[in-house]
């Protein structure tokens, strides 16, 4: 399960991209307080994840805070507790699909909102849910908590090899290859999902995008996944962390 080597420089820059995507969380309204939790593979492993450890609101999360955890449950470094659900929903998925490093877990409110619907479907109705073709799950068995192994187990399985998980009446899950990607399809899920339901709320039917019209955008969004030599989503994850360099620069300490 282990690979080989660990670059402290790598961890290090795991370390505030991951503490980064907390603030931004929580710059965003993505967060509830102290719950909620958002993952990384460390650097050259597949079998150890980082983790804030439980009870710090994400708004004071720093690069220095994470808890080294196994997926085991063994903490290889760090001080502090690890929430239960935490381990149960994020050591299966990154055991099932550790090509997907980054595991974010919310519940944002419209997302939520979209999960609480007797039809939880993210519909092709707009052009942010469109990015979103073939990529969402759902899992529309709610069990309560996830409190054993099992049902993070049921959920990584629901999810297979998608970037997005609806978990129905609770929120959803994101996962990338990096924090940059997981984080982007965190916020434009948001996106796509306050837009349906702002429309919903009109008592209007959707709109929903032809099957061709949507093939075609999704062949133009691959088209147009870097500008210049730079990947669209690692631009937009940079210049997030701008941001936060200026407000609160101490995320990365």
């Amino acid at each position: 399960m282990t690979a080989q080597g660990l670059d402290s420089n790598a961890e290090h820059q795991a370390r505030v991209d991951l503490a980064a995507c907390h603030r931004l969380a929580v710059m965003y309204g993505f967060h509830e307080g102290i719950d909620n939790h958002l993952t990384l593979l460390v650097p050259g492993y597949t079998d150890r994840f980082l983790l804030a450890p439980f009870g710090l609101h994400w708004s004071e999360v720093r690069a220095s805070d994470f808890l080294v955890v196994g997926l085991d449950g063994v903490i290889h470094s760090g001080s502090g507790d690890i929430e239960d659900t935490a381990f149960y929903i994020h050591a299966p998925i990154h055991a099932a699909h550790p090509k997907n490093r980054c595991v974010l877990h919310t519940h944002m409110p419209h997302a939520t909102a979209l999960s609480m619907l007797e039809d939880p479907t993210l519909e092709m109705s707009s052009q942010n849910a469109i990015g979103f073709a073939g990529q969402v799950a759902y899992d529309c068995d709610y069990r309560g908590f996830a409190l054993d192994r099992t049902e993070g187990e049921r959920m990584a399985a629901a999810m297979g090899e998608r970037s997005v998980l609806i978990l129905r009446n609770h929120g959803i899950v994101t996962a990338g290859v990096s924090v940059a990607d997981a984080f982007n399809s965190l916020y434009f899920f948001e996106r796509a999902a306050q837009a349906q339901i702002l429309a919903m709320s009109t008592g209007r039917p959707l709109r929903v995008v032809p099957d061709a019209i949507v093939s075609h955008m999704v062949e133009q969004m691959k088209a147009s996944e870097n500008v210049g030599q730079h990947s669209r989503i690692d631009l937009h994850f940079t210049a997030l962390k701008r941001v936060l360099d200026r407000r609160e620069p101490d995320y990365a300490h």
